[in-house]
């Protein structure tokens, strides 16, 4: 007989499906430490390119022209342009200290939230979460 063979006669056997219920009583602050800044981090990122994007976008639409004349007739200051107070360049800063943050405080509160998840399980017993083979 054929491994072939023997695997088609496998495959036709009914398998048994099999469920397991398992209690979470313990994570890994430091693996959670580490999740959560790749997440953030990642998320960081996106919040600085989706800005540049918004930027750009804004930029080549005209929509900057059209908000400079209108803040030009309001104000009386023919000087003014909008795209010398939020230019590439500052926009890109601001939102690369706001990723920044994001990714600092994430983090801590990924740590804190693993630290008062261990410390609830003394209380509740962990959180139950069943698996099944199919």
């Amino acid at each position: 007989m054929s491994v072939a063979e023997k695997l088609q006669r496998k495959e036709m056997r009914q398998t048994t499906s099999r469920q397991v219920r398992l209690k979470l009583v313990y994570i890994d602050v430091w693996s959670l430490v580490k999740l959560s800044f790749l997440v953030w981090l990642c998320l960081g990122i996106v919040l600085i390119v989706a800005s540049v994007l918004i930027w750009v976008v804004l930029f080549s639409t005209g929509v900057f022209d059209t908000l400079d004349e209108t803040l030009r007739d309001m104000l009386g200051d023919d000087n003014f342009a909008i795209a010398n107070s939020f230019g590439i360049g500052q926009v890109l800063i601001f939102t690369f200290i706001i990723a920044l943050l994001n990714t600092v405080v994430g983090t801590a509160l990924g740590a804190v939230g693993g630290f008062l998840y261990n410390l609830s399980v003394r209380f509740t017993g962990g959180l139950l979460v069943g698996f099944q083979n199919s």
